[in-house]
């Protein structure tokens, strides 16, 4: 049976240094892992607070965009009150014939925009243009006709003014605007980009911790290959210190018995050696 337990404790100092082994080399990876997905989440940060910064721009160009576009509002509804006043002055004077000087200078201004901001072809693009420059040269004849009367023609430059004031914000809005896109198809490539290391990082930390629970398994299992190697020690100890007893006892009791024999021939006046005498004496029964 001693035989079979030391066999037992050597398959479990076996079983218990592949299991260290296993352990071992599972937490180096799983470090290896962590330090990946560390580094990933770091530049996932950098990159999110880059694009917050993109973005803190982008609102700025949108606010300036609103205030200059108020502005620019103002001044066209200041153009746009004189022009009123300008028809009904025509109208009372007959000269009142087509489209009013409001409505042209609205239409120039509205196709202007569509030529600045809308992606056509080249045909279509030369059709604009012309129409653009028939009502341009309509406004200018129709202004010089008002221009003899010297009310319309303070009115007209009056409206002119406004309309050139209103024109250069509307060209501030433009750039802040555009400025503004920029910055705002910047922000979502670098919030993309994040997304993409952090997605990289989520599968990188989904295998860190598949790792480490197979690491944490083979460190139960060391511990408790462990513990069962202790256990066996203390019955293998016991077996032997009992084995040990038995043996000391039927050492004794065999000298007791050889030297109960030696007394008894004693008794009977038989001479004893010395070394009959000691073992008496080792007895106890002398």
């Amino acid at each position: 049976m001693l035989q079979e337990l030391q066999k037992g404790k050597s398959d479990l100092k076996i079983k218990s240094e592949e299991n260290k082994e296993k352990r071992n080399k599972l937490n180096a990876q799983a470090s290896e892992l962590a330090t990946k997905r560390n580094e990933l989440n770091k530049r996932t940060k950098e990159l999110i607070d880059e694009a917050q910064e993109i973005k803190i721009l982008r609102d700025i160009n949108n606010e300036s965009v609103r205030e200059n576009k108020a502005k620019r509002d103002e001044y066209n509804e200041k153009a746009n009150k004189v022009y009123a006043k300008i028809d009904k002055i025509r109208k009372d004077l007959n000269l009142s014939d087509g489209p009013s000087l409001k409505e042209m200078r609205r239409e120039i201004d509205h196709l202007e925009f569509k030529q600045q901001t809308e992606v056509m072809n080249s045909n279509k693009e030369r059709e604009l243009v012309e129409r653009i420059g028939h009502l341009t040269e309509e406004f200018k004849r129709k202004k010089t006709q008002l221009e003899g009367n010297q009310e319309l023609k303070d009115l007209l430059e009056e409206a002119q003014i406004n309309r050139d004031q209103a024109s250069e914000y509307h060209n501030v809005v433009k750039q802040f605007a555009d400025a503004a896109q920029e910055y705002h198809e910047n922000m979502i490539k670098i919030f993309k980009e994040a997304d993409k290391v952090r997605a990289e990082s989520d599968n990188i930390h989904k295998q860190f911790v598949e790792i480490q629970e197979s690491a944490d398994e083979q460190h139960r299992l060391f511990i408790k290959a462990q513990k069962e190697i202790r256990d066996f020690d203390k019955i293998i100890i016991g077996l032997k210190r009992k084995s040990k007893q038995s043996k000391i006892t039927t050492a004794k009791a065999q000298i007791k018995k050889e030297a109960e024999e030696i007394y008894s021939q004693f008794k009977l006046g038989e001479k004893i050696s010395t070394e009959d005498l000691l073992l008496l004496q080792r007895s106890g029964l002398v």
